[in-house]
């Protein structure tokens, strides 16, 4: 079996050695032992694994995210686990967007109210002659 080298690995998933370094110590990752010389060396399937792991943080999911659906993509040949799991990650993360939307519309609306406020007021000022 063929084995990686870090910067063989990194440059065929297009990511940095450093993102599969931070990877392997969040676990999303695993290496071989290292053999003399102190190299790790990754399996082939380390290249599917590191692309998956981006595809999914494309989506918008964060790492602790990824960390509990990435097995079940290499563990379920359908691919119906992983789906469905990341469709559950995916819709909790659209009613926290919506919310924070609804949020922020309010306070632009609060800020529209708060400016016509104050121009009245500094209008009323202006032609009253009292806010010199």
């Amino acid at each position: 079996m063929d084995m990686l080298r870090i910067g063989e690995l990194s440059a065929r998933a297009g990511v940095a050695a450093s993102t599969v370094r931070y990877y392997e110590r969040l676990a999303l990752l695993s290496a071989e032992k290292p053999q003399a010389g102190g190299q790790r060396r990754y399996a082939e399937a380390t290249v599917a694994r590191l692309r998956k792991i981006e595809q999914l943080k494309a989506l918008g999911l964060s790492l602790d995210e990824v960390a509990s659906v990435i097995d079940l993509y290499f563990e379920d040949p359908s691919g119906r686990k992983p789906k469905v799991k990341v469709l559950s990650i995916l819709r909790r993360h659209l009613t926290e967007a919506e919310a924070k939307l609804g949020a922020m519309t309010q306070f632009r609306d609060d800020l529209r109210a708060h400016i016509e406020r104050f121009e009245t007021w500094l209008d009323m000022q202006a032609r009253t002659g009292d806010g010199e």
